[in-house]
């Protein structure tokens, strides 16, 4: 659960920093943008200034719509509607040349603030608006004799500024949402995933302790028939005795991973010298191999190898290694090498065996793992061992990997660390 709790809390805190880097981009990017709208602005007033300041159809419209009208028959008013039009597409065909919005609005002014010419759709002034002033020379106030002003007024401008990062700020919110969902998906598979892990573990573990209580009174009953056997019942109380210690071997090997992995199981480590150990589980399995005719052979030299460990875990790893060597080659040559290598201790198991695929090497230590062979395992078993072998060696902060051995066969490398002396 603590572990659940520091994993929501990490990823939490990534989507928050991501958020507020892409806050900070969006920033900077805001800030890009107003500056490239100012430099536009600038581009589109020297135009504007050069169409209001010589005299030219526009202008002359104006000048007659503000002035004394001499030249067209019509009434002053509708001479201000049709300088407002002319003024206004005047301003969108300037303003769009250099990518500016046209959702806008202008004034002409003089000097003493009066409103001479005005937009048809005048926004409404609040908070929203932004203005910028053109003060005009040349031709129009000479004309008039006053000074003028032209002032444009734009609405929602972050719309705007934002509509330009569109290519920055729409795909990093897609891969944030993108990431939240795939987060939350993780979250919830791997979760669910280990809850169904630990309610199967739960499972099977109940149930290798409830087979204890029959195997006990089977063996109990192959005791009882022992003590006056019959000569014919010999060999089959030979077999059931074989069969019970397979048996309880197996369940004894899941009880103790099941216990392992739920850490109820510690595995105190102490210092010491793993060489005589050693040299004790080689001699023993040596003489295994002479009484059932296989080649074993071990080097482990005469130092010693200091670390911190608990015998009987390791005892019982390298011997399931041992007998793997011996039941997957049909003529067994086995041989077990130990040596010091850059402050660590290695040791070596090398076989003749029919060895691994590749492409099972990554699989190999996985719980109830076995190669594939069709529907036929000529060597019985659960699949546990290695995972067993591989969670002492973790807990002796070691590591264990496996290689092919040319011609075939096998290699497995344990890797303890030493302790310096």
């Amino acid at each position: 659960m603590a572990k659940r709790h520091i994993y929501i809390i990490v990823f939490a805190v990534a989507i928050i920093v991501l958020l507020i880097v892409q806050y900070q981009y969006l920033r900077i990017g805001l800030s890009l943008a107003r500056n490239q709208f100012n430099v536009k602005l600038e581009k589109a007033e020297t135009v504007i200034k050069e169409d209001l300041n010589t005299e030219n159809k526009l202008t002359f419209l104006i000048g007659e719509a503000l002035g004394e009208a001499t030249y067209f028959n019509i009434s002053q008013d509708s001479l201000i509607d049709a300088s407002n039009n002319f003024l206004r597409d005047q301003l969108i065909g300037r303003l769009t040349e250099n990518s500016l919005p046209d959702d806008f609005s202008f004034r002409l002014k003089d000097s003493e603030n009066n409103v001479l010419l005005f937009s048809p759709d005048t926004v409404k002034m609040d908070g929203h608006i932004i203005s910028y002033r053109i003060n005009l020379q040349g031709y129009l106030p000479d004309l008039l004799k006053r000074k003028l002003s032209l002032e444009l007024q734009f609405k929602d401008l972050n719309a705007y500024f934002l509509s330009q990062l569109n290519g920055l700020t729409f795909p990093t919110l897609l891969c944030i949402i993108a990431i939240c969902i795939v987060g939350v998906w993780f979250f919830i598979s791997y979760y669910g995933q280990q809850q169904l892990i630990t309610t199967t573990n739960d499972f099977i573990n109940n149930l290798t302790h409830e087979l204890k209580t029959p195997v006990f009174s089977i063996g109990l009953a192959t005791k009882l028939i022992e003590e006056k056997p019959k000569y014919e019942q010999k060999p089959l109380i030979e077999a059931i005795k074989e069969q019970l210690q397979r048996l309880n071997r197996h369940i004894d090997q899941v009880l103790k991973l099941g216990s392992l992995e739920k850490h109820e199981a510690a595995v105190p480590l102490t210092k010491l010298d793993l060489h005589p150990f050693l040299k004790e589980w080689c001699e023993s399995f040596k003489v295994k191999a002479t009484h059932e005719q296989f080649h074993f052979e071990y080097e482990i030299g005469d130092e010693s190898y200091l670390i911190k460990g608990e015998t009987s875990h390791l005892e019982n790893a390298i011997n399931n290694l041992l007998d793997n060597a011996k039941k997957y080659s049909e003529d067994p040559i086995i041989n077990l090498k130990a040596f010091k290598s850059k402050g660590h201790l290695l040791i070596e198991i090398k076989d003749n065996g029919i060895g691994i695929p590749k492409k099972e090497l990554n699989k190999i230590f996985q719980k109830f793992y076995r190669i594939p062979n069709g529907d036929i395992h000529k060597v019985k078993g659960y699949g546990l061992g290695l995972s067993y072998v591989q969670e002492i060696i973790r807990r002796h902060n070691g590591k264990i990997s496996m290689e092919a051995a040319e011609p075939k066969g096998t290699i497995v490398i344990l890797k303890l660390p030493l302790i310096n002396e």
